[in-house]
């Protein structure tokens, strides 16, 4: 039986990046703050905590002065910095570059609608195609005074006043395919004012959709790694699923059944942006060794 982790899998460099900072830090103090989880992955969240990693929430981080917090990938809204400053809280700022751009062109995009509005002008409606609710997309809205609309599907632009401008951005770790979609049908009940979309999806997340299609179909079984929380494994899985029947999603090696992978010859395991390495590693070690009890 052969069993292969997906080289194309596991963190992006913005999750990479995060840890990196927090076990700095932790290595130095040995304590250290995270603005929710840092990484939606129980399994390395709880590794960190064992480090003197301690997650806060938004609520708790209001009522924090003279320590040091670290904001994950994922980015904030401005009221987060704004806060830190006034109680002197120290910011480890380890948003992904790729959000913290997306988060300035929204910014100006909005900045400049207010300008018009005042000149008398009209100020656009920006729209954003994402999860309501996750913590990427509350630090975009947060760059439009709250004004900006998120929708999750293409049932979202009933929701839309469709004779306004509309500037339409994306998640980064949104389906690419879902926004075209998105697009799609705006251009087709649009018929007064300007639309414009910006395809802001990170191609580190859309680009591995393709080769882990090509790798689930390249495996008689496929055990897909992800914690609960993570919308990119939950797209990723689907992905896998949709070309590989015998796709099975797991959050750690705990959680499989020998029944999955009983006769099979090849064996692929991968996971989401927010899956480590080694705990693909440990899933493929536990196949391995129940293998080797059962020869």
């Amino acid at each position: 039986m052969a069993v292969e982790i997906d080289v194309n899998s596991g963190f992006c460099f913005g999750v990479v990046t995060a840890i990196k900072k927090a076990e700095e830090e932790l290595g130095k103090s040995g304590q250290l703050y995270c603005l929710g989880d840092i990484v939606h992955n129980a399994v390395e969240v709880e590794r960190l905590c064992e480090k003197g990693l301690r997650t806060i929430t938004h609520e708790e981080f209001g009522s924090l002065n003279n320590v040091k917090v670290l904001l994950r990938a994922h980015g904030e809204p401005p009221q987060t910095y704004t806060t830190a400053e006034a109680n002197n809280v120290t910011i480890i700022d380890a948003t992904c570059p790729v959000v913290l751009q997306l988060q300035r062109r929204i910014k100006k995009a909005y900045n400049d609608g207010v300008e018009a509005e005042k000149n008398g002008g009209s100020k656009p409606l920006i729209v954003i195609y994402g999860k309501n609710g996750h913590a990427e997309v509350n630090g975009l809205v947060g760059q439009t005074n709250g004004e900006a609309v998120v929708i999750q599907d293409l049932d979202g632009i009933n929701s839309l006043d469709l004779t306004r401008d509309i500037l339409l951005y994306s998640q980064t770790t949104k389906s690419l395919e879902g926004f075209r979609q998105v697009v799609e049908e705006i251009k087709r009940r649009k018929t007064t004012g300007n639309f414009e979309y910006f395809d802001t999806i990170c191609r580190q997340v859309s680009n591995r959709m393709e080769k882990m299609r090509d790798f689930a179909a390249s495996h008689e079984v496929v055990i897909f790694v992800s914690g609960a929380k993570s919308s990119n494994g939950k797209v990723l899985f689907e992905k896998c699923l949709a070309v590989n029947p015998r796709t099975h999603l797991v959050s750690d090696e705990t959680q499989l059944l020998p029944e999955w992978t009983a006769g099979a010859d090849s064996i692929g395991i991968c996971g989401a942006t927010s899956t480590p390495l080694w705990l693909m590693e440990k899933v493929a070690d536990k196949i391995r060794r129940c293998h080797e009890c059962h020869d």
